[in-house]
């Protein structure tokens, strides 16, 4: 390995492990109790509306049973939220995010600093939002946007500011509480998050982008992301999560709620790097109305375990949806990923791309559905999925499921399992690349498609996560 190399290695490891000694304003008891939910709507000034909305999800998720039934599902038995922190406010004296980048503690500066963030500001991006601990602690929209009516801002400040379209669209429609048991937990206690409105007719033409950060151990993040794009708008929102190696084990619910409106698009691509003792509950979900267009684009690597299966309900007529997804576990590692989609309307459209790599005995599972309604005639479907496994140890599955309710539909569905070949291996060997070199030109060709749909900066950043993760240098 030449210095250079080396020197942007321990750069890219140090921007995820390094970790700040922890500083808060305000931090809630380990637990989940209708208390602990009163404390954090009371610190946050919430309407009374969305205190009885998180109450109602407290009770939901008291009731429901630990998921456990699912086929192949990565074990759950070690998430004990008695033993999580829920809620931790930075210690910043704007309650909604610091209006400058100056403006925010040191510590909080310097952690963003190595992820990229003020850089990333540099480069142009339409809005800049970073998240640390339970709440934003800066955000940004370029006056442009300002100027046509596009918001960009916190969900805590979108509660205050724009409460009637938040109260209409919050946990009721898309992602109601009662849809899983973390999808309750995370109704009673979410914080943080970002709130994206495009007006008619609104391109936004560069991404708009998040960060999310745990630095604290044994705590919970529970950000809610809620986009709505208006008839014939289109934006591009990126996501970026990590947390340093711990000991205790983290837990992340997050909820993301995406409204596509007629003839809008949206793109919603995720990038996470989460240390492996973090436990990866999300519940995301988009529905789309006649003529919208919806995108999923996630990279999911680190994590101890990871369910995830972003959603989307084509409801109107002509709508379509798109997911592209790369997953990769190591040693100790479950990364359970797929995508749903429902099929509601006719001439409706969906294609899921499905990547996955395993190695060190790290286990992968594509799962998967696709249903298509009584009356959603001429729709169409296509599903691939493709599983790469570096040695014997590793696992990976696939477990998709259709239910077709209709005739007059095309439906196709194919799968690969395969290893990494030895010919493959001694072909680029003879052309003078190392072995490690040629596994990682492999691996990079296998998640073209993923890297392709990014902007050039996340997909260097994905590419590199990778080749750490496959040389072991990520904990």
């Amino acid at each position: 390995m030449s210095s250079q190399d080396h020197l942007k290695e321990t750069n890219t490891e140090e921007r995820f492990e390094f970790k700040k000694e922890e500083k808060s304003a305000f931090k809630s008891e380990k637990g989940l109790t209708e208390e602990t939910v009163r404390v954090i709507s009371e610190d946050k000034d919430e309407p009374e509306w969305m205190l009885e909305r998180r109450l109602r999800a407290l009770k939901q998720f008291q009731e429901m049973p630990m998921p456990t039934d699912w086929p192949g599902q990565p074990d759950l038995s070690e998430v004990d939220i008695d033993e999580i922190v829920p809620y931790i406010r930075p210690d910043i004296e704007a309650r909604g995010g610091a209006e400058s980048w100056e403006d925010l503690p040191e510590e909080i500066q310097d952690t963003f600093d190595k992820l990229g963030i003020p850089e990333a500001e540099k480069n142009a991006l339409s809005g800049v939002g970073a998240q640390y601990e339970s709440e934003i602690v800066y955000q940004n929209m370029q006056e442009q946007w300002e100027e046509k009516g596009v918001i960009f801002c916190d969900m805590d400040k979108a509660v205050q500011e724009h409460e009637e379209i938040v109260k209409e669209h919050f946990m009721t429609k898309c992602v109601p509480p009662s849809d899983n048991k973390f999808a309750a937990l995370h109704g009673a206690i979410w914080s943080g998050g970002s709130f994206v409105y495009i007006p008619e007719n609104t391109t936004v033409d560069m991404p708009v982008q998040a960060y999310f950060r745990m630095n604290s151990e044994g705590m919970g993040q529970f950000e809610h992301t809620l986009i709505i794009a208006e008839e014939g708008s289109e934006v591009h929102y990126i996501e970026g999560c990590s947390a340093p190696k711990y000991s205790a084990f983290n837990l992340h619910s997050g909820g993301v709620e995406v409204f596509v409106g007629e003839d809008a698009h949206v793109q919603y691509s995720t990038v996470q790097n989460w240390s492996k003792n973090t436990y990866n509950l999300n519940t995301k979900r988009a529905i789309a109305e006649k003529g919208g267009r919806m995108e999923w684009i996630s990279g999911s690597m680190g994590s101890k375990a990871t369910m995830l299966y972003p959603s989307t309900i084509l409801k109107g007529r002509g709508s379509s949806d798109n997911h592209i997804t790369i997953a990769m576990a190591g040693e100790g590692q479950d990364i359970d990923t797929g995508a749903k989609v429902y099929h509601n309307a006719p001439d409706t459209k969906s294609t899921v791309e499905s990547k996955s790599i395993a190695k060190d005995g790290g286990r992968t599972n594509y799962r998967g559905l696709v249903h298509i309604a009584d009356g959603a005639e001429n729709s169409s479907t296509a599903v691939e999925c493709d599983a790469l496994m570096f040695d014997n140890e590793s696992t990976s599955d696939t477990m998709p499921y259709m239910e077709i309710n209709e005739s007059k539909v095309d439906v196709a569905h194919e799968a690969t399992v395969g290893k990494i070949g030895d010919e493959d291996i001694f072909y680029l060997q003879s052309r003078g690349l190392d072995d490690d070199d040629a596994k990682q030109m492999i691996v990079s060709g296998f998640i073209e498609p993923i890297t392709e749909e990014l902007p050039i900066e996340y997909a260097v950043e994905l590419n590199r996560l990778v080749e750490l993760e496959m040389e072991g240098s990520l904990g």
